[in-house]
Order: C-alpha cells, then structure tokens, then sequence
C-alpha cells in the first residue's frame, strides 16, 4: 500500500466510524497525475445517489503533457463499492448528524483506492477536549524521557 494523500483535517472535525475501502474510477491522465501525487482530499465528501457512490470536489490536477483532453479538476467521479456496502451508508446518512467523507487516497497494486468512513461533526467542546487529551499525553511523554 502506498500512500498518495491523507484528509488530516477530517480527524478534527469529525467523529469516524467504519471505514471501507472503495475503488475510484479515474481517466488516465488523472491517474497519471494520482501517481505525481498531484491530490487534495480537502473539502470533498461523499454522497450517495441512485444506489451509486460519488466522490465530490476532490482536486486532482491536470497533467502536464495532457494536450487533447483535460478534465475538469474537480469533477464528480464514482466509488466502486458492493451494493450491501452502498446500503449500509445510506441508511446510515438518513440518520441524522451523520455524513460520509474520505479520509486517504493510497494505491493498493496497480489500483487506486480511498478509504471512506461514516462520520458525524464534532463540536466545539470536542474539538477542544481532544485538543487538551493530546497536550496531556505530550507531557506525560515529556516527563518519562526526562
């Protein structure tokens, strides 16, 4: 598995549950441009539609050398995922609070793959005891190396 992109910010602002594996259909000068690691994962999420699975405003930018046809950067492109799969995160977006984001772009073989999870937003308060457990386990790994 190699790494080509990771959405940090996801981790902050929201609660993740489930991650599941997806394929991503791509042209092939978008894969050309997925392998230069030419991603960004930030603001784009997941919806499902008609029993399919898309991925929405992920930035993957054109390749150089594409002369004839560049696609648009940031279009919708489909997620290849089991149909219980897409069952499962569609009953569970109808409840509420909960949404559906990537989380890493990573090549599994020759394929590209994106780990998707179910999440639901944080608040502020979250936000800032997460914030206050990380500083307590900073220093505490502090107090042990001295």
């Amino acid at each position: 598995m190699k790494l080509i992109t990771e959405n940090r910010e996801v981790k902050h602002n929201y609660f993740l549950e489930s991650p599941l594996e997806a394929g991503l259909v791509l042209l092939g000068s978008e894969v050309k441009s997925v392998r230069a690691g030419r991603v960004n994962l930030k603001d784009s999420y997941v919806v499902v539609r008609a029993g399919e699975v898309f991925l929405l405003n992920c930035f993957i930018s054109n390749f150089d050398k594409t002369k004839m046809f560049a696609p648009d950067e940031r279009r919708t492109r489909k997620l290849l995922l089991n149909k219980n799969e897409i069952e499962k995160l569609s009953r569970k977006i109808k409840e509420q609070g909960y949404t559906i984001v990537p989380t890493k772009m990573y090549f599994n073989g020759d394929k590209v793959k994106v780990e998707i999870a179910l999440a639901k937003g944080k608040h502020l308060y979250d936000k800032k005891k997460d914030k206050m457990k990380a500083d307590l386990v900073r220093y505490a790994e502090r107090q042990i190396k001295f």
